[in-house]
């Protein structure tokens, strides 16, 4: 096949490429240049897609021989992903912007773009699978090495774009193994350290970031029982299960930690309250999609089992889930949680599983907690 490498600068992309043209399909590399904010063009950042790591991608390219080129998606990515970010904020939830660019730029626009030029099929380094069932239909299920799955942040992909997707470290057993391999193949990046943080804001300070962009306005702060402790200099600074920062002074009653419960841009209020009310059993989802054919239960909206998972590397929670149709037409994806989950927020990506395979996910909208009702607080 025609195969398009999303070289991302780190190790994972490199292998991945090497074993596509080892697997013999005519492969070229290709590096996303995504954001223009300064501090992301230093070498040194902690993100992914800087000039270093634009610079990383092309001596693999070159090692192994393929074309090279760099595709400037930074305006799409600041509208789909970085104004996403803020606008989800300022609505009081907590987004994955990892997942967003995933939908809206790795498997849309560039996949987008690769299909226009007459690739057949878009390869990256995400330790995931494709697997067909017996009528040939694409499945995304998870990768051999658990530890190292990813297949969380590619929940959103649709069954169109598992049609064109190659994952080639699928099966490998170990990240220790994919940088063996690099440093046989005589790749630089061999040892290069993962990537980690939000790309966009290399130094880490979210709510620094945030601060600069959204109109923080003094509000109060009250607990669980809608007593006022203090205030606050913006609710879009906070999100659920935060302990640190709140800066009341005065303890609780029992002496324990408060933690952030709920926020209510509306009213610029933070609900705080003891741990254990961080509990939920309840998740309602919007924006579903499913990865691949969703099941007869889901179209159906019959209720199913499943897992749910709510973080890329959180552990998956036994659930019973089912797609309902509202009022106005528009579907929720409920799922009545087994056992109770601790600080889940609105905003969050809930992704559904049945065994290894990846049904499909939603945005969290609302959590329902197992101790306490929100509405209660005025």
């Amino acid at each position: 096949m025609k195969v398009l490498a999303a070289m991302s600068g780190g190790v994972d992309s490199a292998v991945a490429a090497a074993r596509a043209v080892e697997a013999g399909h005519e492969v070229v590399g290709v590096h996303l240049a995504l954001s223009r904010m300064p501090g992301t063009l230093r070498t040194g950042s902690r993100g992914c897609c800087t000039v270093e790591d634009s610079n990383d991608a092309w001596r693999a390219c070159d090692k192994l021989g393929i074309p090279y080129y760099v595709w400037d998606f930074s305006e799409r990515f600041k509208e789909d992903v970085v104004d996403d970010f803020i606008s989800e904020y300022e609505a009081g939830r907590t987004p994955n912007p990892c997942m967003r660019c995933n939908e809206r730029i790795k498997f849309a626009a560039l996949l987008e773009k690769a299909i226009a030029l007459g690739f057949d099929a878009v390869c990256t380094g995400h330790y995931a699978k494709v697997i067909r069932d017996e009528e040939g239909n694409p499945e995304l299920h998870r990768a051999a090495d658990w530890a190292k799955d990813q297949s969380y942040v590619l929940g959103v992909l649709t069954r169109e774009q598992l049609e064109h997707c190659i994952f080639p470290l699928a099966d490998t057993p170990s990240k220790a193994e994919v940088r063996a391999e690099a440093e046989a193949r005589g790749l630089s990046v061999a040892n290069k350290p993962d990537s980690h943080d939000i790309c966009f804001i290399p130094d880490g300070d979210t709510r620094g970031w945030l601060a600069e962009r959204i109109d923080m306005t003094q509000g109060e702060i009250v607990d669980h029982e809608g007593k006022a402790l203090g205030q606050h200099e913006g609710a879009h600074a906070f999100t659920v299960g935060q302990r640190k920062g709140l800066k009341l002074g005065v303890p609780a009653a029992d002496g324990k930690p408060r933690f952030v419960l709920e926020i209510r841009p509306k009213e610029n209020k933070v609900i705080v309250g003891p741990e254990a009310l961080l509990a939920v059993d309840e998740l309602r989802g919007i924006r579903i999609s499913w990865a691949g054919l969703p099941i007869a239960d889901a179209e159906s909206g019959t209720e199913f089992d499943c897992m749910v998972q709510v973080r890329a590397h959180g552990d998956p929670v036994d659930a019973r889930a089912q797609v309902q149709t509202l009022e106005d037409g528009s579907s929720i994806l409920v799922a009545t949680l087994v056992e109770p989950m601790r600080g889940v927020a609105p905003g969050q990506t809930m992704v559904v599983y049945q065994g290894t395979r990846v049904l499909g996910q939603a945005t969290i909208d609302s959590a329902r907690s197992a101790a306490w009702d929100s509405s209660l607080v005025s």
